[in-house]
């Protein structure tokens, strides 16, 4: 006697899965809970716009302001501390106000904060949350928190979260705690652990927040504030996966290989260190106004920390509105560049740069496929390169024409200090030819924009916002009769 077949049971979405919803109408619809009916790029966007708005409400309340000698709370508007909120949690560091004196301790905590907030990523930190909770993590939450990390691997992300938690507060503490050895006698043990603790969180987000009006050119030649800043500034930049990976292999070389990613963006960050050192060292030797005066140790000094900083850093021992054209000129290529992927820091990624580059030259040798350590880098890879470079020029050459557009005719702001700014914001760099509190507040609100998509990504932002295309899947036969170059 042939069994009557079971009906069959729906399958349970991601919401399900999460006990954040109930099947409606006989299991044909499942409610999603709010978060699950977001993609990981429209959660990313979303999120940091959320938290950006949230900042500049903050640091907007008169609380947070500084007050001036006559006890008057220092004026700042709304669209003052949307920039300053924007600039913390983008890690960038631009600035239309003074942090040391615009706004007092509490407001510079929540600066910190946010600092700390948008160089992990606020949904690490909404992830790390629901680990300390102990509430179990969905595949969606899974995915996306790998996007934001750039983890190759989902199923590790809670140890992963961990990992980099762990690794982020050690290091930081370690930075902190060797700045006091400069701060503390400066400005005594409270105030000189407090210095410490700001810019050790600042440099290794590579946010390049400081509290002096002059940022850290009075420390032009102090080997420990500009080497320690600088060594900071480069784990920060390195990425969290590089860093997990070579601390592993460094422990257990036999066990922890070195990834293939790993070694590409090592050698690609310390071969334009040494670029960008010998470049400032040459061009700006004879600068009255910035190498000149300096010994040749402080030359020295001073090359390796301004080619350190222009990986998204921020922080500058020297006055970029001082350096000549040949040195600005490459200081928007190192911007631009940016740093490692995953890591706190911006620009097109140090990744992207070399494929594009070795694609090309391997275009004009002539060869077929684009090769990498006994390895073949694929099609997908090198068209989404292509794809984040070209959005990001567009991105900039958009914005810059908008800067131009709004441009105010102030007698002291040119073409190339518009440049310098769109370049710096969208690689969420923070350097300035100290133009941007002299911007029309129109263009203010575009490098904000700048600021908030360069720091999610353009691609990213472009993926959260679009419909899916579903027509390539009918495959048309190739046409090779298009010409190109």
């Amino acid at each position: 006697m042939p069994r009557t077949p079971l009906p069959a049971r729906p399958i349970p979405s991601s919401a399900s899965a999460e006990g954040g919803g109930r099947p409606e109408g006989g299991g044909r619809r499942v409610r999603l809970p709010l978060l699950a009916r977001f993609s990981p790029p429209q959660l990313i966007a979303l999120s940091f716009a959320l938290a950006i708005l949230v900042g500049g409400l903050l640091l907007w309340l008169p609380v947070m302001h500084g007050v001036n000698a006559d006890g008057t709370v220092r004026p700042v508007n709304f669209l003052q501390a949307l920039f300053t909120a924007t600039s913390a949690l983008c890690v960038t560091g631009l600035n239309v106000l003074d942090p040391s004196r615009d706004f007092n301790r509490l407001g510079q905590v929540v600066i910190m904060l946010l600092i700390q907030v948008g160089g992990l990523g606020i949904i690490t930190f909404g992830t790390a949350f629901a680990l300390i909770t102990r509430r179990r993590m969905a595949f969606t939450e899974r995915v996306q928190v790998a996007q934001q990390v750039s983890a190759l691997n989902i199923g590790d992300v809670r140890s992963l979260i961990r990992n980099i938690f762990l690794y982020t507060f050690v290091i930081e503490g370690v930075g902190a705690l060797l700045l006091a050895f400069a701060f503390v006698p400066r400005h005594g043990l409270g105030l000189g652990l407090y210095y410490a603790v700001f810019h050790a969180v600042s440099a290794f987000n590579n946010a390049g927040f400081a509290l002096y009006s002059d940022n850290l050119m009075g420390f032009v030649g102090d080997p420990l504030v500009s080497g320690v800043i600088a060594l900071l500034i480069i784990l920060g930049g390195t990425g969290f996966l590089v860093q997990l990976n070579v601390v592993a292999h460094l422990l257990n070389p036999r066990r922890h290989r070195l990834m293939l990613h790993s070694r590409l963006v090592l050698s690609v960050m310390a071969a334009l260190l040494a670029v960008g050192t010998l470049a400032y060292l040459a061009l700006e030797w004879s600068n009255p106004r910035t190498l000149g005066p300096l010994g040749f140790g402080e030359k020295l000094l001073a090359s390796f920390f301004q080619s350190v900083t222009t990986r998204t850093a921020g922080f500058n021992t020297l006055d970029y509105g001082a350096m000549t054209l040949p040195t600005l000129f490459v200081t928007l290529i190192l911007m631009f560049i940016g740093a490692n992927p995953g890591s706190t820091g911006g620009g097109i990624k140090t990744s992207t740069f070399y494929v594009i580059v070795v694609s090309a030259w391997s275009m004009v040798l002539g060869r077929r496929s684009v090769n990498l350590y006994g390895r073949r880098i694929d099609m997908d890879t090198i068209l989404r390169a292509m794809t984040v470079s070209l959005l990001s020029l567009g991105l900039i050459a958009g914005m810059f024409f908008l800067l131009l557009l709004l441009n105010t005719g102030h007698p002291d702001v040119l073409f190339i200090h518009l440049l310098f700014e769109a370049i710096s914001a969208f690689a969420t760099v923070g350097l300035s030819m100290n133009a941007t509190p002299l911007l029309h507040p129109d263009q203010h609100v575009v490098l904000i924009l700048l600021m908030y998509l360069g720091r999610i990504g353009p691609l990213t932002f472009a993926v959260a916002f679009s419909r899916p295309d579903h027509r390539d899947l009918v495959r048309y036969p190739a046409e090779r009769d298009i010409l190109i170059g």
